[in-house]
């Protein structure tokens, strides 16, 4: 067989072990952790879904390896705590029992212990040590390790390294970046020391470097040891990509492979994690430029989904392995697709962070995309029904396409219709934005889907009661969505208005000043958008907060992006638009116009319910996902299009 990406595809061995393939699943952290730190059952599925989509190590994150000095709620491995050698060995087992090599990252979260929490006065309460005495941007002491306490977690590596090889791992990552404590000792903005762990470079290696001889002397010669470190911090005082090529070159006698990642995470989480407004693979030049200066092998990170991407990224020697993390929530079938030829097949993430943010919210996880995360306990397999029905699914956007696909693949007769020309519904208007442009062609994907699957899919056709009586269907999926919010402000029906689902239609009529009536996510992103394009963008939102609707991590973002392009009023509620702009009244009561001779109303969206109403009788079976039940998010509809079918 001729595979369609060869380098990305050919096997790598690292120590004395081979992998599979270049792609590698990076470090996620679980969510059912115990109360004592072991990893609990849907985390162990959550990681062998990996392994058997195809990644060729997978990364279990994080075991903090010293709770005395890291009382952080992750992962602990610890033969005196019941279960925890258990858990990782099934773990580990159910990762390399489909052809991955599973890998333990080890960890210390140094000053910013407790941060994974959810409840953060816990995090607060607690004894934070790092590099030195220092008090943290929140307010929060840090005392400095002693030479003593600093031996103690030296050899707490050492133990849990040994631990996690007897438990089956077959790869040891030592977290050496974005800000927790062995990136606290390699950077001088953290790092303040006098005695020999601080000061000149070697010093400030000098923790890393004992950590992993220490690992070493645990696992033995061949055994992989990988060192992940942020190639730069990217931020002002930290170092910079010179002094990584430094750090580099001290520690690569001490590992078989190197994972440069970018950034530190309590000052940088979106280059450590790039946004949708950032390009893929923003962060590799700073793996390409070390690996000039190393000979052990080197892996990238950082927005990376595309299959054409990463294939350049091996073949011209900027990195030896890709690893992806994000990506392979939205498909963990990526790596064997790939593998398979079937590149066209993959989800792409949207970077939505929906993943993240749902994590920080609830210590769950959940993706836009795929439904199974979080649940692959579950299964990711959709079995077939017992008795096969004939199901009518009334509307072609995100939900209604997932719903369709789930029901065909269940072995139902399935048909669905869409009122307009093309599949979508709001997710068309997304075309217009270049950087959620995979928002888009998620739709391309799901319609594919849907077709392979066997579903009748028909266009300009709407679902009536009369329709849906003549079809006679067993079931009936009511995905119509929601429609645009425009009340009834005078001059909001002009000329100069577009409504913001329809900008892809007529962009040539939006003129170089414009005003975006409306702050929530919708219109925010409009206005990035339009002001990166060039034009004078004001925001008009009655409320005193922009994007209330974004989530968590994907908002401070977005804010930043307002800051650089948008001149933003809020508390200012829109009484009339006019050639000139929009007429405003302040939360004073005075009247001002904010200037644009264009106007995209981004008011909102509600639910078709009238139609909802029509159709609720008409199949024995009748399941109304989406914003068609209410007015929410891609993940939602696509979740419960999923289980409708399912339900069926």
């Amino acid at each position: 067989m001729k595979r369609k990406f060869p380098h990305l595809s050919s096997p790598i061995t690292i120590g004395r072990v081979t992998f599979r393939n270049r792609m590698f699943s990076a470090p996620m952290g679980g969510t059912d952790i115990t109360n004592d730190g072991c990893i609990g059952p849907k985390s162990t599925a959550f990681y062998e879904l990996r392994g058997k989509g195809g990644a060729a190590a997978v990364t279990v994150s994080e075991c903090m390896v010293h709770p005395k000095t890291d009382g952080s709620h992750a992962y602990h491995l610890d033969t005196t705590i019941l279960n925890s050698l258990a858990a990782a060995t099934y773990t580990a087992d159910a990762i390399h029992r489909h052809g991955a090599v599973p890998s333990l990252e080890l960890s210390h979260s140094g000053m910013y212990a407790g941060t994974y929490m959810t409840d953060k006065t816990k995090q607060h309460e607690m004894h934070q040590w790092g590099a030195c005495d220092t008090v943290r941007a929140d307010g929060v002491k840090v005392k400095a390790l002693s030479e003593e306490m600093i031996r103690e977690i030296v050899e707490a590596y050492g133990q849990t390294a040994a631990l996690a090889k007897r438990a089956g791992f077959g790869m040891i990552m030592i977290h050496g970046g974005h800000g927790w404590l062995l990136n606290q000792f390699l950077s001088p903005y953290f790092n303040k020391r006098t005695d020999k762990y601080g000061g000149s470079l070697e010093n400030r290696c000098r923790l890393a470097m004992e950590v992993l001889q220490s690992v070493r002397e645990a696992v033995g010669p061949g055994f992989p040891i990988e060192f992940r470190m942020s190639g730069s911090e990217l931020f002002e005082g930290g170092y910079a990509l010179e002094e990584g090529v430094r750090i580099a070159q001290q520690l690569e006698p001490y590992i078989d492979l190197l994972h440069v990642s970018a950034g530190t995470y309590q000052r940088g989480f979106g280059d450590t994690h790039p946004s949708m407004f950032k390009e893929h693979g923003c962060n590799v030049y700073l793996a390409a430029e070390i690996k000039k200066h190393v000979s052990i092998p080197v892996a990238t990170i950082g927005a990376l989904n595309d299959p054409e991407q990463m294939e350049e990224i091996i073949a011209s020697g900027k990195a030896d392995v890709v690893y992806m993390a994000r990506a392979l929530l939205a498909d963990p079938f990526l790596p064997r697709k790939i593998m398979e030829n079937r590149d066209d097949e993959i989800v792409k993430c949207l970077r939505c962070f929906t993943c993240m943010a749902e994590r920080a919210a609830t210590s769950t996880r959940r993706c836009t995309v795929n439904p199974l995360i979080g649940r692959e306990i579950e299964g990711n397999e959709v079995r077939p029904a017992v008795v096969k029905k004939k199901v009518l699914v009334a509307g072609g956007g995100p939900g209604g396409l997932y719903a369709a696909y789930t029901a065909a693949r269940r072995g139902h007769q399935v048909i669905l219709c869409e009122k307009e020309a093309e599949l979508g519904g709001i997710l068309k208007s997304e075309q217009a934005l270049p950087f959620k442009h995979e928002m888009y062609e998620l739709i391309g994907t799901y319609e594919k889907f849907a077709r392979n699957a066997g579903v009748e899919i028909h266009l300009n056709t709407e679902v009536t009661p009369e329709l849906a009586e003549k079809e006679n269907a067993d079931a009936l999926i009511v995905a119509v969505g929601s429609t645009p919010l425009v009340p009834p402000i005078p001059g909001l029906d002009g000329e100069n208005v577009v409504i913001v689902n329809d900008y892809y239609k007529q962009k040539e009529k939006v003129t170089d000043k414009v005003v975006v009536f409306g702050g929530g996510l919708a219109g925010c992103e409009c206005a990035i958008h339009l002001g990166m394009e060039g034009k004078e963008v004001h925001l008009v939102e009655m409320r005193n907060e922009l994007a209330p609707d974004a989530n968590v991590r994907h908002r401070p973002l977005l804010l930043k992006e307002i800051d650089k392009y948008v001149t933003v009023h809020t508390g200012c509620r829109g009484m009339e638009v006019t050639k000139e702009g929009i007429i405003c009244e302040t939360e004073k009561k005075e009247q001002i116009l904010v200037p644009g001779t264009s106007v995209i109303c981004a008011l909102g969206q509600h639910s078709r319910t009238d139609i909802v109403d029509t159709l609720r009788d008409c199949a024995p079976y009748v399941a109304v996902i989406g914003d068609a039940g209410k007015v929410s998010t891609i993940t939602n509809a696509v979740y419960e299009g999923y289980h409708a079918a399912l339900d069926i």
